[in-house]
């Protein structure tokens, strides 16, 4: 399925038609008093976790990108996020740990975080969330280099199949300076463990 279409081409109607099927064929009966709203809340609730269907990184980034002589490592600890494993349906949620060195052109603080959202609102494997957030920085910084490592909690591994709620997935992607330098790799993992806000 086509990432940007997906969850945006259908009529709303269409969407809570399949919903009320959905719970025909989990044996529930959508006229009951409890269920009345639940296709219409699903709809609303699915539009919502994948939003980033309908959202522009240029868009998203643009006016916040200057120049500027700075060639430290800018770190961005500690976001959260959530997301939709694209092969249940369940969410996962964690942290996401971003840093680059810029070269002479720096991004807005607050636009790292919204990159993350971008990409996270939509159907996501963690390994695909890690390397978009990493690509569209080296994209369009052109830095020296750029390092992520998400840490995430996966229901469809808390609650099904293996059943591990205390398991942690980690995923990282290194590109520049932090791929080739194991100093700079090695201070940017320094600095995500120094002061975290601890478990998930």
């Amino acid at each position: 399925m086509n990432e940007e279409k997906a969850l945006t081409g259908t009529a709303p109607v269409e969407l809570r038609s399949l919903v009320e099927q959905i719970l025909l064929s989990l044996g529930e009966d959508p006229s009951r008093e409890g269920l009345l709203r639940t296709p219409e809340r699903v709809d609303q609730s699915l539009r919502f976790l994948t939003k980033g269907y309908l959202e522009n990184v240029d868009e998203v980034l643009n006016g916040a990108l200057f120049s500027v002589k700075y060639d430290e490592m800018v770190v961005v600890r500690d976001i959260d996020f959530f997301s939709l494993c694209e092969h249940h349906l369940l969410p996962f949620y964690g942290k996401c740990h971003v840093a680059y060195i810029p070269n002479e052109r720096v991004v807005g603080l607050s636009k790292i975080p919204r990159l993350v959202e971008v990409f996270s609102r939509r159907l996501q494997v963690q390994e695909r969330l890690t390397v978009q957030i990493a690509e569209t920085l080296m994209d369009k910084l052109n830095p020296q280099g750029v390092a992520i490592v998400v840490e995430a909690r996966h229901l469809c591994m808390m609650m099904r199949g293996v059943e591990t709620p205390n398991a942690v997935a980690v995923t990282s992607s290194m590109h520049g300076v932090f791929l080739s330098q194991q100093q700079t790799r090695e201070e940017f993992l320094t600095l995500i463990r120094r002061g975290s806000r601890g478990d998930l």
